[in-house]
């Protein structure tokens, strides 16, 4: 592979289902080629609401992560306290008043084709929630995880209301360990928000 293919490579977007045995070394590594090289704030912003199974994607995934105790990155949006169409803009400002220069991570559910349904997606950019349902949210993170609950095209608020929990489930533990991995490559210092350390590439058997 040359040069110019690797790094357009990098800035893909990557797209696994969440059953695949190298998501947890494939899609934390790229997220995190996608990380600043100047330290900041990391902050991971989990939009949806309990009251839909499938938009429960995010507040389970931040309740996951609530679990693990990350060491250095900040979890907006849980089970309890979820993040979602009515409060967003007002945990967008919090976000900015509260951190300063924030790197965010925003987590959301989405529909999609048959065939990817179950799927993973990282991209980097901002996530425009509630596109599924036609409603005009602000855009958030610098990056953005996604999981393909369920099929688009027709009625699509019921089509989340009818999405099976288990899948939910399965994928927001996914996601939240895919974070919880990148957590685990970053360091404290008492001068500058985390950093990332160099991850070191496993010894074959």
């Amino acid at each position: 592979m040359n040069l110019k293919s690797r790094l357009s490579q990098k800035n893909e977007a990557i797209r696994m289902l969440h059953t695949d045995p190298t998501l947890m070394d494939a899609v934390p590594e790229r997220i995190v080629s996608w990380f600043p090289k100047i330290p900041k704030e990391y902050i991971v912003v989990c939009v949806g609401t309990d009251r839909s199974t499938g938009d429960a994607l995010g507040p389970l995934t931040g309740t996951y992560l609530m679990d693990k105790k990350l060491k250095h990155m900040t979890v907006y949006g849980t089970l309890h306290d979820p993040v979602h169409a009515t409060n967003l803009e007002d945990y967008i400002t919090l976000i900015h008043n509260q951190h300063k220069h924030p790197f965010i991570i925003a987590v959301d559910a989405c529909l999609g084709k048959t065939s990817s349904v179950g799927q993973i997606i990282a991209c980097e950019g901002a996530l425009k929630p509630g596109a599924a349902l036609n409603k005009p949210l602000p855009p958030i993170g610098d990056v953005h995880i996604t999981g393909v609950v369920n099929i688009s095209g027709f009625m699509e608020y019921s089509v989340l209301q009818n999405t099976r929990l288990s899948i939910v489930v399965e994928m927001a533990k996914k996601i939240a360990n895919v974070i919880d991995t990148i957590d685990q490559q970053l360091t404290s210092s008492y001068v500058t928000p985390a950093v990332l350390m160099q991850q070191q590439k496993k010894k074959p058997i």
